[in-house]
């Protein structure tokens, strides 16, 4: 059973879609989120990400999607006046869900979580990076649709609750998406909200997941980068409904 999305404003869209698999619901609630942005904020700016500090994530990584990569570009092209961070190519990216930090969670623990988790990924499934719209810190692909996502999430959390681990955020609270450009300074929203309008009639790509990595994250001045400790392949049988 998927985990029911609940509003809460530690999430953003603090608002779930009304259905998370009709891609157009979807794209309309993020973009309705992002025009209520009076402000951005400086992405950078995180509680916890003091020099030399990494942790543990659960991610979703597109190395071999090269339209998702061409069309990031374009975008991130366009929008090279507002002077954001672009996320490279080989650092596009969904998170899933934070582990622990380095400092909080032992190499041990981490390969149990892995072992844990093998066995409740699901089966492999397709995507859509959809028409941009952003966060108070970020610019990014709306993605759809959102169920096999949120069981996904699930099936994390609660391996991680079975090994553990201290990070996560429950799956009610699961707003997946995938940024393109970091805000890296205190600004007004709506010259951004303007720009990244232009770019919503720009054709959505399709994402083929096929596994989950385990990564241990850092960054790297204003980029983020990893390793991946474990990369675990969802099924390739069709989910039983």
């Amino acid at each position: 059973m998927t985990t029911p999305l609940i509003e809460d404003s530690r999430a953003f869209p603090a608002v779930p879609p009304p259905d998370v698999d009709d891609p157009q619901q979807i794209i309309a609630n993020d973009w309705d989120a992002f025009q209520a942005v009076e402000r951005m904020t400086n992405h950078w700016d995180r509680p916890g990400w003091v020099p030399g500090h990494r942790a543990y994530y659960w991610m979703l990584t597109f190395p071999d999607e090269p339209e998702l990569i061409d069309q990031a570009r374009r975008c991130q092209r366009a929008l090279a006046d507002l002077d954001m961070d672009e996320v490279p190519h080989d650092g596009l990216h969904i998170t899933m869900i934070k582990i622990g930090s380095c400092t909080d969670v032992e190499p041990r623990t981490v390969d149990l979580l892995a072992h844990l988790a093998d066995g409740r990924l699901g089966s492999r499934f397709e995507l859509r990076a959809e028409p941009m719209a952003g966060s108070k810190g970020a610019i990014r692909f709306s993605v759809t649709p959102w169920t096999q996502l949120v069981e996904l999430h699930t099936g994390l959390h609660r391996a991680g609750q079975d090994a553990g681990v201290p990070g996560g955020r429950p799956s009610s609270l699961f707003r997946p998406h995938l940024g393109i450009l970091y805000n890296n300074r205190e600004r007004r929203a709506a010259p951004v909200i303007d720009a990244v309008s232009d770019l919503r009639e720009r054709p959505s790509v399709a994402l083929h997941l096929k596994r989950v990595d385990l990564v241990e994250l850092r960054r790297e001045g204003r980029t983020y980068r990893w390793n991946v400790l474990h990369s675990l392949a969802l099924s390739d049988r069709s989910p039983s409904r």
